[in-house]
């Protein structure tokens, strides 16, 4: 069974350029992570500043060492820099999966 993760984060809009970069990097490290299937951020159109949050992983145990990870980590530790605020995510189990 996959876990997503789905939900959103804020950043302040006149912040979110110079976050752009911690975002990318954390982008990078998690989709290189055994057991991430897929992990993305994308901006909203209506609302500047809201980062909606999307991940799949393999199982639990993926999940578990992500949180783990120096690079999870360094995320963390940003956010009070860029006032990163307002995170709201919430895991799904998945038992199947089809294309629609």
């Amino acid at each position: 069974m996959s876990l997503v993760i789905a939900g959103t984060i804020r950043v302040p809009a006149d912040r979110l350029e110079a976050f752009r970069p911690h975002m990318r990097a954390m982008l990078a490290a998690s989709r290189a992570e055994d057991g991430c299937v897929d992990y993305a951020y994308a901006e909203d159109v209506a609302e500047p500043g809201l980062i909606r949050v999307f991940e799949v992983w393999r199982d639990q145990a993926a999940i578990d060492a992500h949180f783990q990870t120096p690079h999870m980590a360094a995320w963390r530790a940003a956010w009070p820099e860029f006032g990163v605020h307002d995170r709201r995510l919430s895991a799904y189990e998945v038992a199947a999966e089809r294309p629609i």
